[in-house]
């Protein structure tokens, strides 16, 4: 059982590092905002305008969650300090299993906020487009492409953020080709750029009547979803605009018309599709508006070695360009090869819960490269 004075030395180390993290969290300037936003609630004619109202509706919820959170943690800081203090006096040592899984959670959000404070990037905030390619290895990448696609899912849950699929290419024979969805939330591009590069699983093949190990690979691309009208010209001559007929499941459309677009940059080779949309024009709006995304992020970078950053299909996905390696035989081990995170409950990660390698990149720097 872990001694009270060794809970209280943890909870102690926090103290420079809490108000450190409340300078840092600007509480005050949340608190005035959310004042601000609820005075334009009472406006007149405020709910006229649907995408307005909705717009300040979300970033008023986003900082009430916010204020709460943080208030929280001062409080749980607060009564642990005061708990282990009358335990103390009481000699009380049977508290520490309860304060220890209290200081557990505690620590949990501490980390969860300070990271969300190195997200600061110009588009951090934004939604994120995530697309996810099966590369070298056949049904087996295809399959891989698929785990991955259920990982991401699972983390968007964990976080509250909802996912739209935009594309959707199935495998031959299992799994999936390629798909294209969209993760929305609060910083959800700040955290998932560290998701981009290549993906290495090593498994015993369930396709391989031999059960022989086998190494497979699936990139990531992400882009944020820039709201804002880009101010960036496309010249009509350089796109190859494709239909086809929609693929993914569900939906009223699907496999009946060729609503679904593909549109080819043809001076960076950069290809986007979309599918999900009611009509062939929305699916060519989104898709022209991911486009425009990717070729300003490019457009921002003045080194040609980033622009491989902003688009994950450049990369060879293959052996040598991972950024992480998932091992399931003959052990157990997910490493990140940027930071040297490890972690062996490979179960847990495909699970969702891919927050040590986001932190790790986020805390070892944000422009770092993703380089392998």
């Amino acid at each position: 059982m872990v001694l009270l004075d060794e809970l209280k030395s943890r909870l102690t180390a926090y103290e420079e590092p809490l108000k450190d993290l409340r300078d840092s969290l600007d509480l005050a300037s949340k608190k005035l905002r959310i004042e601000e936003l609820q005075k334009r609630l009472e406006e007149p004619g405020f709910w006229d305008d649907p995408e307005t109202s909705q717009q300040v509706m979300k970033e008023l919820k986003g900082l009430q969650d916010s204020v709460k959170q943080i208030e929280q943690l001062f409080s749980n800081y607060e009564d642990m300090k005061l708990l282990i203090e009358m335990s103390e006096e009481e000699g009380d040592e049977e508290t520490s299993s309860e304060i220890e899984e209290e200081l557990e959670a505690f620590e949990a959000t501490f980390e969860e906020l300070r990271i969300g404070t190195l997200l600061t990037g110009p588009y951090d905030k934004d939604n994120a487009i995530v697309t996810l390619h099966a590369g070298a290895g056949g049904t087996e990448s295809c399959d891989w492409a698929g785990m991955l696609y259920r990982m991401y899912t699972r983390w968007a849950e964990k976080k509250g953020y909802d996912v739209e699929e935009l594309d959707y290419l199935e495998g031959d024979v299992a799994g999936i080709k390629g798909v294209t969805f969209e993760v929305k939330g609060e910083n959800a591009y700040g955290y998932l750029r560290s998701e981009k590069g290549v993906h290495r699983l090593v498994r015993i093949s369930p396709f391989n009547a031999a059960g022989k190990r086998q190494t497979s690979f699936a990139s990531c691309d992400v882009i944020p979803d820039i709201e804002e009208d880009i101010d960036i010209e496309i010249n009509d001559d350089d796109l190859k605009i494709d239909t086809y007929r929609s693929s993914g499941a569900g939906g009223q459309h699907i496999n009946k018309t060729s609503s679904a677009v593909r549109i080819t940059h043809l001076p960076t080779g950069i290809v986007v599709q979309c599918q999900n949309e009611r009509s062939q024009h929305m699916n060519k709006d989104k898709a022209m508006q991911m486009l425009k995304s990717k070729l300003y992020l490019m457009k921002q970078q003045e080194q040609a070695e980033k622009m491989s950053d902003i688009r994950g299909e450049v990369r060879d996905i293959n052996f040598g360009n991972q950024i992480r390696s998932y091992v399931m035989q003959p052990y157990t081990l997910v490493k990140d090869h940027r930071t040297n995170t490890e972690v062996s409950n490979v179960n847990g990660v495909m699970d969702g819960n891919i927050d040590p390698f986001i932190n790790a990149y986020l805390s070892a720097g944000t422009g770092q490269s993703d380089e392998a």
